[in-house]
């Protein structure tokens, strides 16, 4: 049997001056919604990129959301199974 199920993730950014903001966001199938925020700071000695602010700062906000979604996962396993799970990366 072959499944296929999509999942939308959004990500959204803020800058202000040497700051980024990331703001990210993961839709699952069943209506949940999980969110993390993160940030970059530009070294004033760096140069101006604002791509690389925006990496930075998203790769922090889904790191987030991946340990938040293991803990979700966890939860999940614990509510059938009645035994504590540690899903682990």
């Amino acid at each position: 049997m072959k499944t296929i199920v999509g999942w939308h993730v959004e990500v959204e950014f803020e800058e202000v001056d040497k700051r980024t903001r990331a703001a990210a966001m993961l839709r699952l199938p069943d209506g949940a919604e999980l969110r993390a925020k993160a940030h970059a700071t530009r070294h004033p000695d760096d140069p101006e990129q604002v791509k690389v602010g925006e990496e930075v700062a998203a790769a922090r906000a889904l790191n987030q959301l991946s340990r938040d979604l293991l803990d979700k996962a966890g939860h999940d396993i614990e509510a059938v199974t009645h035994v504590e799970a540690h899903p682990a990366m």
